[in-house]
């Protein structure tokens, strides 16, 4: 079992940054794939960032390549979105995820592959 909690979120202008956080409890995060995800109003939900147990491989959508870095402290149980260069377009609610059948993979932009999400933390850009 793994708990998510997102944090960070709020309005900005485009072009600032923002911070997010998702502290995880249980006792399997640092084995955890972790992915960030987004949805935005009437929109279905996008991969934004994912990142392997040992922090050693990441990805990113093409859309914020450049701009958000995904990092995690697995001492600490947290994984970040640094996000820079926000653009209007990026505002959605946040998802933090945790896949704990990652076994045979390091990082996945599936949704499905995540089992336990956060509820996530909105990210309002205005231009």
């Amino acid at each position: 079992q793994v708990q998510l909690v997102e944090s960070g979120g709020g309005l900005v202008q485009a072009g600032g940054s923002l911070r997010l956080s998702c502290a995880a409890s249980g006792r399997t995060f640092s084995s955890c794939t972790m992915g960030w995800f987004r949805q935005a109003p009437g929109k279905e939900r996008e991969f934004v960032a994912a990142i392997s147990w040992r922090g050693g491989i990441t990805d990113y959508a093409d859309s914020v390549k450049g701009r958000f870095t995904v990092s995690r402290d697995n001492g600490k149980n947290t994984v970040h979105l640094q996000m820079g260069s926000l653009k209007p377009e990026d505002t959605a609610v946040y998802y933090c995820a945790a896949a704990t059948n990652n076994s045979g993979w390091y990082v996945s932009r599936l949704g499905r592959n995540y089992g336990y999400w956060g509820q996530g933390t909105q990210v309002t850009v205005s231009s």
